[in-house]
Parts: structure tokens; sequence; C-alpha cells
């Protein structure tokens, strides 16, 4: 069985790309908690879905467009998206959480329409929305490499910057971070990150890859990069074990992956509830 994930090129293609995964969206996933934005991936993800429903649309009708990959167009919605989120958090200063819901709401609108003026496609969209593992192609794993490297590059050239902002803003601003461009850059990141992993783990469950491994984390972690080092360690497992189990029993790899990924979280919280009562 195992002999299968180096046979078959699809199979490598998922894998890879499911370590990629795995690396960066529990390291952008702490961060958003700790700006307690944990719900804008749920956002964004229905932006991207209407992304992919353009792009599946314009393939439909305009020929110039038949050899574009969906993913693209899920990306620059994605992108787009963010931007909005970004403006909507300014315009409503007293409840930032407001501009999560409003995005939401635009995507999910937007996906349904796209879906009714297309009158449905021909091409399976169950592999964007839960994740399948034979539909990851080598222009998807070139995606997320890229994705990665801008990801995994900005964390590591701002690190310090993008630790003062999440934590308190106004001591980042105080001390000359350029938090605003901070801010955008990095919403700019999660969107491109949701948009690259979809054919992994799905446009809808993404956001639990995102948040549930770094939920385990906080929970025996000392410090933020134990935080970050635990959530990537507990995000390779969710993911390495879910892709396997979903190859294996024929499931959704989204669904899985995610699956596994909350058991790890029960397991930490099963473990430290022994231990609090054993003392």
């Amino acid at each position: 069985m195992l002999a299968d994930w180096w046979q078959y090129d699809f199979l490598r293609y998922t894998l890879f790309s499911g370590v990629i995964i795995g690396l960066i969206c529990p390291i952008l996933g702490t961060f958003l908690i700790v700006r307690r934005l944990s719900m804008m991936a749920d956002g964004l993800s229905h932006v991207t879905l209407s992304g992919v429903a353009a792009g599946m649309l314009l393939s439909k009708k305009v020929a110039l467009f038949q050899a574009v990959n969906p993913l693209f167009f899920g990306m620059l919605f994605s992108v787009v998206g963010s931007l909005f989120i970004e403006r909507l958090r300014k315009v409503y200063k007293s409840y930032q959480d407001l501009a999560i819901p409003i995005i939401l709401s635009t995507g999910l609108g937007l996906f349904t329409v796209l879906i009714s003026i297309a009158k449905g496609f021909n091409t399976d969209l169950y592999a964007y929305l839960f994740g399948k593992i034979v539909t990851v192609s080598i222009q998807d794993l070139y995606a997320l490499l890229g994705v990665a490297a801008v990801v995994l590059g900005t964390v590591f050239l701002i690190y310090k910057e993008l630790f003062a902002v999440s934590f308190d803003e106004e001591f980042a601003r105080v001390s000359g971070v350029a938090r605003r461009s901070i801010n955008l850059w990095f919403m700019v990141l999660v969107a491109l990150t949701i948009a690259a992993s979809m054919r992994i783990v799905g446009v809808l469950l993404i956001s639990a890859l995102i948040t549930l491994p770094v939920a385990a984390s906080l929970q025996i972690a000392k410090s933020f990069r134990q935080t970050i080092l635990y959530a990537i360690l507990f995000a390779e497992i969710s993911v390495l074990s879910g892709l396997y189990f979903a190859y294996l029993l024929d499931w959704a790899s989204g669904g899985t992956i995610v699956l596994v990924a909350v058991t790890i979280l029960l397991t930490v919280l099963g473990i430290k509830k022994i231990k609090t009562l054993l003392r």
C-alpha cells in the first residue's frame, strides 16, 4: 500500500502538497488565532469557492480560458476578498469581526449565482469543496510551492514585526512598525494559502486545518515559538494520516484530515484533564 504513493504521480503530488500544507497552514493559523481572526479562513474560503466557480464558468463559455486552471481564479478572488476584509475592519473599527460574515455571505451568494448561470458544471466540484486525492496535479503542486516559499520567506524576514502586530498593534505602531502594510500582506498570504490548499483539504474544510492544530498546541506549548512548532507537528500528523486513510478507505481527503486533527485535539485535552485530576 505504501509503495503506491511512489508509484503513481498523482499520489506523489498529493503527498508533497500535503506536507507543504501541513507546514504553512499552522504557521499562519497561529498568528490568526492570536489576532482573534480564526474565522477569517471561513470567510475567505467561500470567496475562493466563488472564484473557482467563476473560472469554471469562463472556461465553459470562453474558449480562451479553457486551458486556465480554476485554482488561479480562486486565488485572485481570495486575495481581493482579503483586501476587502482589511478595508471593512477599518470601517467598522469597533466591530471588526463584522467584516468576516459580510465577506463570507458575499462569497457564498456569488458562488450560488454563478452556479445557476452555468446551470451546473461538468467538472466535479466535490474535489474543490471537500478535497480529493486524485485531482491534485503538478500545476497545483507548483502553485502551492510558490505560495509556501512566499509565506516562509515572509515569516523568516519579518517574524518580529508580525509578532508585534499580532499581540499589540498600538505598541507596534509606536515602535515604528509598518502595521498597515504588514496586516495587508498577511491577509494576502492567508488568502493565497487557502486557495492553494483547496485541492487537498477542500475549500470548506481548510479553516479546520488552520485552527485545529493550533488549538491543540495551545494546550501544551509554553511559548509562542513552541505553539508554532507543536502546531506544525500536529498538522503534519493530521495531513499524512488523513491522506493515508482517505486513500485506503476511499474517503474524502479533507474530511479525513479534519477528523484526525479533531482526534488529536481531543486526545491532548483528555491527557491534560487526566494530569490535572492526578495532581
